[in-house]
């Protein structure tokens, strides 16, 4: 296999099998009534008790109505609540509850492991190269996806 293809077949299967193992770590018996898209708007929320609606729904890259139904069935399981803005009614300000703040820590942590078990991997000198690589992969996603939405 040339290298192009090997590229190719490592990406498309790392983050295929991220999402799954992703699902499997964080959905536990403690979090089954949430999906790994819950989770990662309970990430997107976060802890500042300051984001609204409309920038969680940037940061995540949806509409605002589809995360409106998203919210909706989070607020019902007691994951997050909302409250308006005192100076502006049409701002709505995202919270997590503290099931949903347990969530949040699951999730990072979870993150964490991940993000450690491949420094361990990797000699002082590799670092660079791989967030360089990263950087590289970011960047080409973050411009396809500005492209896409120019068409």
């Amino acid at each position: 296999m040339d290298p192009r293809e090997t590229i190719n077949d490592i990406l498309v299967n790392l983050f295929n099998e991220i999402w799954k193992l992703e699902e499997d770590a964080i959905v536990t018996d403690e979090f089954k009534d949430i999906t790994n898209n819950d989770m990662h708007i309970i990430e997107a929320i976060g802890l500042s008790g300051e984001n609204t609606m409309s920038l969680v729904a940037k940061k995540i890259g949806i509409t605002a109505g589809s995360l409106t139904t998203a919210v909706n069935a989070l607020v019902n399981k007691k994951y997050v609540t909302r409250h308006r803005s005192e100076r502006d009614r049409r701002v709505v300000f995202l919270s997590l509850t503290q099931k949903g703040i347990k969530a949040y820590e699951h999730h990072k942590e979870y993150h964490s492991r991940m993000t450690d078990a491949v420094i361990e991997s990797l000699d002082e000198e590799e670092i660079p190269i791989l967030l360089k690589t990263l950087e590289g992969l970011s960047d080409f996603f973050r411009g396809y996806k500005d492209k896409i939405k120019k068409q």
